[in-house]
Parts: C-alpha cells; sequence; structure tokens
C-alpha cells in the first residue's frame, strides 16, 4: 500500500505534462507563426506588386471553382464523376472548335488559290 501514492503523483505529474504540451504545442505554434499580412509586408516590393495584380484573377479562379463545385454537387452523382463529364465535354468542345476552324482555314486557302489563278491540284 505505500506504493500507491506515489503512483497517483506519478499519474498527476504525467497528466499535467501531456496537458501542457497538448495544449502549449499548439499554443507555441500559433503564437510563433506569422499572420498573412506580416507575410505580406516581408515581400519585396517586386513581389508586392506582382501579388496585389494578380490579386483579383486568383479570386476569380477561386469563385469559379467553388460555383463549380456547387453545380456539381446537384448532381447525383460523385462531384468526381461530375467532374470528369464536365472536363470530357470541354475537351471534345475544344475539338470540335479547332476541327471547324481548320476547315475554315482550309476553305479560306482554296478560296484564295481559286482567287490568284492557281489550280487546286497543285500544292505549295
Amino acid at each position: 500500500m505505500a506504493g500507491k501514492p506515489g503512483r497517483l503523483g506519478t499519474w498527476l505529474k504525467m497528466i499535467v505534462i501531456g496537458g501542457g504540451i497538448c495544449v502549449g504545442g499548439p499554443a507555441f505554434v500559433m503564437w510563433v507563426q506569422p499572420t498573412d499580412e506580416e507575410l505580406f509586408q516581408r515581400y519585396s516590393p517586386e513581389l508586392k506588386k506582382k501579388s496585389l495584380e494578380r490579386r483579383y484573377e486568383r479570386q476569380k479562379e477561386f469563385d469559379d471553382f467553388v460555383t463549380q463545385l456547387k453545380e456539381y454537387s446537384k448532381s447525383d452523382k460523385p462531384i468526381w464523376t461530375v467532374q470528369e463529364e464536365a472536363l470530357r465535354k470541354k475537351r471534345e468542345e475544344l475539338l470540335r472548335q479547332d476541327f471547324a476552324n481548320a476547315e475554315e482555314a482550309k476553305a479560306r486557302k482554296e478560296a484564295m488559290r481559286k482567287e490568284s489563278g492557281l489550280s487546286s491540284s497543285s500544292s505549295s
């Protein structure tokens, strides 16, 4: 029975030390970590200027991204599936547009050949 008070003291010490580490560690990190404003003030003037110029663009991209996520979440399918489908549709649309542009360029080239009097069978 003489050993029990020592064990209780050990347990209390460990609880106090563990609590100090669990609470004090994150508190210390929060105290040491600089805020966004402090980091921005440490930037060189060139980086500050570049960051301020791109701020609106980044905010717009983020807003577009969040809007797309909200749109994707309305579907019954998982978001990543809907996102893949949207990317596939976008790629297909770009390919169609590229094909239409190539056809248009080909038609213009043929029209220019006819105007200049060259035959369509000759190649450059």
